[in-house]
């Protein structure tokens, strides 16, 4: 079997060029629905936005599943499961706190994954510097925290951090927007329980109607193909280094569309989550980097490579499965 080249720098600009848009689109999307969230909730809001995602996504790809490797269809389902909850636990989280804080801790998962890997003493320093940074964004000593929305943004951090391993597997086992489309459709049904399909219906009216599929078009259509395609072009520490930015992209977009204006020890705290994503995840390349000696890999160290690899190829599908769409 042929091993796929390692991306050349049109790619890589590329990657870097779709990983940006998927940021701000995030965080843009995630501004536009805290409008729908008092007529439809926030896990009303959750489901409307990922049905629109799954019924254009299936229109657009119109994924063919006979024949195909039940364990890639399963892969493809699962990662639906976890792009539901992380939805929806995000939302409930924005609706409670402001959208910086709630983009920084949930920025903890994907970053928790690469600290997993990480094995030299000096490496402690991410974790610490990011702990040091959840008490400045939280401040439990003011006890003006809201510990729901703390929860659920915690919640979405363990979510990310699945999303993130789920969706480079998926990518590397379906082309093009096949496998997004059966994990949107996987989305929209495990969140159907929780949010009121005939209350959703009967305040409907127009103007919902073009702002939840504009919300739906950016978070999460426009940004999960993008990080899909990002994903293939791009070596997952670079991919990872430029999520850290995520946090402060969020601090923006909750100040220009929410006038929600961060206090000194917020800003602090996102810029030191934002910190620590960065050097966990550069620290994971230089581990990983030719001519270092490898380690005896655990079982958390093997899971972390999936996500901060340093350059290594995507998982490939198991050999004789399908791989078209």
């Amino acid at each position: 079997m042929n091993l796929p080249l390692a991306p050349d720098t049109g790619s890589r600009y590329r990657g870097t060029a779709l990983a940006l848009v998927a940021m701000a689109s995030v965080q843009t999307g995630a501004g536009t629905s805290s409008h729908l969230f008092d007529t439809f909730t926030p896990s009303g809001t959750a489901w409307l936005r990922l049905t629109w995602a799954a019924v254009v996504l299936w229109l657009l790809a119109r994924p063919r599943l006979r024949g195909r490797d039940h364990r890639e269809v399963g892969t493809a389902l699962l990662l639906g499961a976890v792009s539901g909850l992380l939805t929806l636990l995000y939302f409930e989280a924005v609706v409670r706190i402001p959208l910086g804080t709630a983009t920084a801790l949930e920025f903890l998962g994907p970053l928790g994954v690469a600290v997993a890997g990480l094995r030299r003493r000096i490496d402690v320093l991410w974790p610490l510097t990011a702990a040091a940074g959840v008490l400045a964004l939280t401040r439990p000593w003011s006890g003006e925290v809201d510990l729901a929305g703390v929860g659920f943004a915690l919640g979405a951090a363990a979510g990310w951090a699945g999303y993130i391993l789920l969706t480079k597997r998926v990518g590397a086992q379906f082309t093009g927007l096949g496998g997004l489309a059966v994990s949107m459709a996987a989305a929209s049904a495990v969140t159907l329980p929780f949010a009121d399909a005939g209350h959703i219906v009967g305040h409907m009216d127009a103007r919902a109607f073009a702002l939840s599929a504009l919300a739906a078009l950016l978070l999460p259509i426009l940004p999960y193909a993008a990080e899909m395609v990002a994903l293939r072009n791009l070596p997952t520490t670079v991919f990872g280094t430029l999520m850290s930015l995520e946090p402060a992209i969020g601090t923006v977009v909750g100040f220009v569309l929410l006038a929600e204006q961060p206090s000194w020890a917020q800003s602090s705290g996102i810029v030191l989550v934002t910190v620590a994503g960065m050097g966990a995840v550069r620290s994971e390349a230089r581990q990983c980097a030719p001519g270092v000696a490898p380690k005896q890999k655990t079982p958390d160290a093997q899971g972390s490579q999936l996500v901060s690899e340093g350059g290594l190829e995507p998982p490939r599908p198991i050999k004789g499965t399908s791989t078209s769409s």
